[in-house]
Parts: structure tokens; sequence; C-alpha cells
């Protein structure tokens, strides 16, 4: 994992833990650190680290954002290709990227709250590869998306259901 994902995650969890529901903004966190602990990062700063334009921290940095997150300081590096910090499955790794990219996904859809809330929620889940093919399967069985929506969401009946813009698969 790249440093700058790593701040994006820290804000995600941060916000979180703030009980926004929704990841801290750049700004918000570089006004909580200032709030919190007397010393002063810049937006743009911030900006640069998490887009890749500054790939390393300077020492002052670094101790800053380890002390706010409450993480070790030697976790705001970039982790070397193919390190993993404990025994996991090929498949935990493709989580962590799954769920990494959702909240990335949800970060674009900030202006739809709740596409932004579902695509949290479903990366914050302990088994996010096996809800995604739940919700394949849910979409493959013919009238089961209506009904559903239906009786778990109950608003939305005012809106007809979208359709599948591809082709239909046959049987497995």
């Amino acid at each position: 994992m790249k440093l700058g994902e790593k701040i994006r995650y820290l804000r995600e969890v941060e916000g979180s833990l703030r009980g926004q529901d929704r990841a801290m903004s750049q700004q918000e966190l570089v006004r909580a650190i200032e709030a919190e602990t007397g010393s002063k990062l810049s937006q743009s700063y911030l900006s640069q680290i998490e887009g890749g334009a500054r790939p390393h921290l300077t020492n002052t940095t670094r101790q800053i954002l380890a002390g706010f997150f409450k993480v070790h300081p030697g976790y705001l590096v970039d982790d070397p290709e193919g390190y993993s910090p404990e025994l996991q499955s090929e498949l935990r790794h493709f989580e962590d990227k799954l769920d990494l990219w959702l909240v990335e996904g949800a970060e674009r859809f900030h202006r739809d709250p709740e596409l932004m809330q579902s695509l949290l929620t479903l990366a914050r889940h302990d088994h996010t590869r096996e809800c995604l093919l739940l919700l394949e399967s849910i979409l493959e069985t013919p009238g089961l998306m209506p009904r559903l929506s239906e009786v778990l969401r109950p608003k939305n009946r005012e809106q007809p259901p979208r359709r599948a813009k591809t082709a239909r698969r046959g049987p497995r």
C-alpha cells in the first residue's frame, strides 16, 4: 500500500470514529490536527502526499500524523511490493484492495450521499467480495431485486427498478 492510500484510509477511519459516516476531508483533518495537537499542516501539502507528488514525509510531518492518527510512525511509508504485516491469504490481500477501491469510489460520489454511504458500508464489511457476488446473484435472479427493494427500501417505491444494461448470461 502506498503512503497516499494509507492517509486516505486513515481519514476514512477517523471520520467513522468521529461519527461522521464518511471520511474526514483534508481540510477537516488539517483543522483537527491544529486544534488537537497545535501543529500545522497545509491542505495542499496533504493533497500532494495523498496524490503521490510527495512520496516521502519529513520526520516532523510523520510524527504529527502518527500522533494524530495514533499509529506507529513506521506505518506512514510505502509498503514494499508484496509486503503483508501478518500471514494473509491472497484472497485477504484482494479484499483489502477491493475495500480501498470502494472507499476511493465513495469519495468520488460525495454528491450522492446514499450511494457514497452504500459503498462505504460495503467497504467496511469483512467479506466484501462475498457481498458483491451475492449482489450479482440477486440481480441475476428474475424478479428478486424489485421484491427485496420493496421490502427493504419501501421509500423507493415511486422509482421503477433500473434494468441491467448488459445482456443476461445463461445458467452457470
